[in-house]
């Protein structure tokens, strides 16, 4: 068992810029990439209520650069639980470049989300969902539940 969930990720050419170096906003889109991919391998019911009236906003996100990116690179975006709130989940990515038994830390980010219901206007906040608080245990301290 691990602390985190993990995708893997090939860099693209259509990834990077006119230097040759990953697009600074595309860590920020693998970020949430790397949780829609955790809700699927982990909770698919609450992607079914995405469908519906759950939604989850993210109020916050961020990324520090420690080292650049190529096309080719193969990352792994490292996704741990921070803090669970009744209503708000906040997460921290850890980008590493693995090359066979070589891993080199490329960036970090985190991100907090908020659990509402409704339509248009009318969302309130509502309880992190049971089986999406369940997931997320497992890649969690024991300091970020609530």
């Amino acid at each position: 068992m691990t602390d985190h969930y993990e995708m893997r990720h090939i860099v693209s050419l259509e990834e990077t810029n006119l230097v040759g170096n990953v697009y600074y906003a595309h860590y920020l889109r693998w970020q949430g990439r790397c949780r829609e991919m955790f809700l699927r391998d982990h909770a698919p019911s609450v992607l079914d209520d995405l469908r519906g009236d759950l939604k989850l906003f993210t109020l916050r996100v961020d990324c520090d650069f420690l080292a650049e990116t190529t096309a080719f690179d193969v990352l792994s975006v490292r996704m741990r639980l921070e803090e669970l709130t009744q209503t708000q989940i906040g997460f921290s990515f850890d980008y590493v470049r693995v090359n066979g038994a070589v891993e080199t830390p490329v960036a970090r980010g985190n991100q907090r989300v908020v659990c509402m219901r409704g339509h248009g206007d009318a969302v309130v906040p509502v309880r992190v969902p049971e089986v999406l608080r369940s997931a997320l245990a497992p890649f969690a301290p024991a300091r970020a539940v609530v």
